[in-house]
């Protein structure tokens, strides 16, 4: 095995040791809490928004026309109908733009 493959699985190795820790070390410090304060709570509360944020808007800026189109469709749909119809509906779109339009 060469150098640069063995980096890479150090690499690898470190960050799942970060991740790791850093889940455990919350997992510990939230369990020796007996009353969570109202800020650590707010900002726990806040993490699902930021997480949803950071995997759906690079793809929508870099995705390119037919994911913007497709996510901007799925919204409109999601804040009618349920998940099950806006992932259709968002899938739909995204294959007819792809295959149709373009």
């Amino acid at each position: 095995m060469d150098a640069q493959h063995l980096n890479l699985i150090y690499l690898i190795v470190a960050a799942a040791l970060a991740t790791f820790a850093t889940r455990f070390g919350g997992y510990v410090l939230i369990t020796q809490l007996k009353r969570i304060p109202p800020r650590l709570e707010a900002a726990l509360n806040a993490v699902p928004a930021a997480v949803l944020t950071t995997l759906v808007a690079p793809a929508f800026v870099y995705g390119g026309f037919d994911v913007a189109v497709s996510m901007l469709v799925a919204f409109a749909i999601g804040m009618r109908f349920s998940t099950l119809r806006m992932l259709v509906v968002g899938w739909v779109a995204v294959m007819v733009i792809r295959h149709v339009i373009l």
